[in-house]
């Protein structure tokens, strides 16, 4: 994220920024931004081993702009996270859908893009945990790293 960020900032035109940004998307249209452990947090409060707790922060910065250009509130919702975690009952990926955040705005160009990013964020997480239905979940830091 450190050279992406350089290299957004040194764009000097909306087609550089968008050139840069395309370059760190993954297959589904989106990167990651950021991932927190908050399992490690957890464990560390209750010394215990579980549970294993992932949020990350995923989204693509276009398609937030066409968001937030139309209803600026958009950008305090913009990127999504996703929370991945293993309960007793197996592994769980969870998420606010953007329509349902952008909704009481009644803007049908931002609620058309909040449904096409929910799809693709729907996607992603759907393939996912069928993947993880197999995998333990201390293996899920290898999904993250290269969930593209």
């Amino acid at each position: 994220m450190v050279d992406f960020a350089k290299t957004t900032s040194a764009a000097r035109t909306f087609v550089e920024l968008e050139s840069a940004v395309r370059k760190g998307l993954g297959k589904t249209g989106l990167m990651r931004f950021m991932e927190l452990d908050h399992g490690a947090v957890i464990c560390k409060a209750t010394g215990r081993d579980t549970p294993r707790m992932v949020r990350l922060i995923i989204g693509n910065p276009l398609i937030m702009q066409e968001m937030a250009k139309r209803v600026p509130d958009a950008g305090s919702y913009a990127p999504v996270t996703v929370l991945v975690d293993e309960r007793p009952d197996g592994v769980h990926i969870s998420f606010d859908r953007m329509a349902s955040l952008l909704a009481p705005y009644r803007n049908s160009e931002a609620l058309a893009v909040a449904r096409d990013l929910d799809e693709k964020v729907e996607a992603l997480c759907t393939r996912r945990q069928v993947e993880l239905a197999t995998v333990a979940v201390t293996e899920c830091q290898v999904w993250t790293e290269r969930y593209r």
